[in-house]
């Protein structure tokens, strides 16, 4: 399965994938709206960490044994079965967040959905041909691949 990989070398830390992560996931998928009147603001799904000069995003590695699914009490975070991606039925989270201690890579996060807490990682924007973090990435720091790419 197709996912999304980091060439830190390339990454200057602008941020820009996760702005654009944000407007995919919001309700208008306007830049402005998103942020200036929804609320809650949408949340991106992929974080820019920044360690000295090195930066680069993280989003979700949707594992082959992902323990965040393991450890769903309620089954909400599930493998797609048609794109193999790891998401989240918000409708069946219950925002325990088993899923969110269970992630060794850290980027299930607390959000919300109509007023209940819920988890929220990256689903590799369902319906688009490649994630809105990577094709708004300026300089080729993410990649959308089935390997990754050779440095």
């Amino acid at each position: 399965m197709k996912r999304v990989y980091v060439k830190e070398e390339f990454c200057i830390a602008c941020t820009l994938c996760e702005i654009f992560c944000a407007v995919q996931h919001s309700a208008s998928r306007d830049i402005l709206r998103a942020f200036k009147r929804e609320t809650p603001r949408p949340m991106p799904r992929a974080l820019v960490e920044r360690i000295g000069p090195v930066s680069f995003s993280v989003q979700c590695r949707h594992c082959a044994e992902p323990l965040c699914v393991y450890s769903c009490l309620t089954g909400a975070m599930h493998r797609d079965e048609e794109t193999g991606a790891i998401v989240v039925d918000a409708e069946r989270c219950i925002g325990c967040w088993t899923c969110v201690m269970a992630c060794p890579y850290g980027v299930i996060r607390q959000g919300m959905y109509r007023g209940h807490p819920v988890a929220v990682k990256c689903d590799l924007c369902p319906g688009r041909d490649v994630p809105a973090c990577v094709e708004n990435c300026p300089n080729g720091a993410l990649v959308f691949a089935e390997e990754a790419p050779h440095a």
